[in-house]
């Protein structure tokens, strides 16, 4: 073998990536963070410990995209026929994704990480803010071709939009769960979305169909989460 042949190495393979990124999973499920190690996760999957060190450098970036890779298998933005409906559904999906015993607790050890760390911040920016906010580009368009937004000309205050839609969710949603420590129930997400749509003032209701309109006498008290 040539040398330039031995520093290039063997290619990744997705086999090995995948049972790398179930095993720490399971060990997140089994161990929880803090006994969780890079030997076990090897050992579970079956793979040598430096096969975990070429892919990734640290038990943090191994335990972001073990995470990342849940985010991105249950987390969408499925057609209820409303905004408001798209967005209670994203809200108890989100919910019900971070009390799960591989994620919750995991993210939020390494976001604590990633307070001096600005590679880790990136990594999960990359890997898990950044991807998932699709979900509330799709959620709007689909609002917008039903007729329930208006059409944002310009792109960048679109972008910055749909940030501040995101960390607005994702933010009060996580708090909600890791901060408070209360659930994110139906009642719960109810009262959050009606919030996110309709704001503090309360001066405009559910309409037909969950679209916009002029609330009733009887509208519903908005919880604040």
């Amino acid at each position: 073998m040539s040398p330039s042949a031995r520093r290039t190495g063997r290619p990744r393979s997705a086999e090995a990536d995948r049972a790398i990124l179930d095993a720490t999973r399971a060990a997140l499920v089994e161990l929880g963070w803090a006994k969780l190690t890079l030997g076990d996760v090897a050992a579970r999957a079956g793979v040598a410990k430096t096969t975990l060190y070429r892919r990734w450098a640290s038990k943090c970036e191994l335990v972001v995209d073990a995470v990342a890779a849940v985010f991105d298998e249950h987390l969408e933005v499925a057609d209820h026929g409303s905004l408001r409906a798209d967005a209670e559904a994203a809200v108890n999906q989100l919910g019900a994704l971070l009390e799960r015993p591989e994620t919750g607790t995991a993210l939020m050890a390494v976001i604590a990480e990633a307070v001096h760390d600005e590679a880790l911040r990136a990594r999960v920016r990359s890997a898990i803010v950044d991807r998932q906010k699709r979900l509330v580009t799709v959620g709007r368009e689909r609002a917008r071709l039903r007729g329930e937004l208006p059409r944002e000309e310009d792109p960048d205050e679109a972008a910055r939009n749909a940030d501040l839609i995101f960390d607005v969710v994702a933010g009060t949603v996580l708090h909600r769960l890791m901060v408070s420590g209360e659930p994110v129930d139906p009642r719960w997400s109810r009262d959050f979305t009606e919030l996110l749509l309709y704001g503090l003032t309360g001066a405009t209701g559910a309409g037909p169909g969950g679209a916009p309109g002029t609330a009733s006498p009887g509208a519903p008290h908005r919880a604040a989460p």
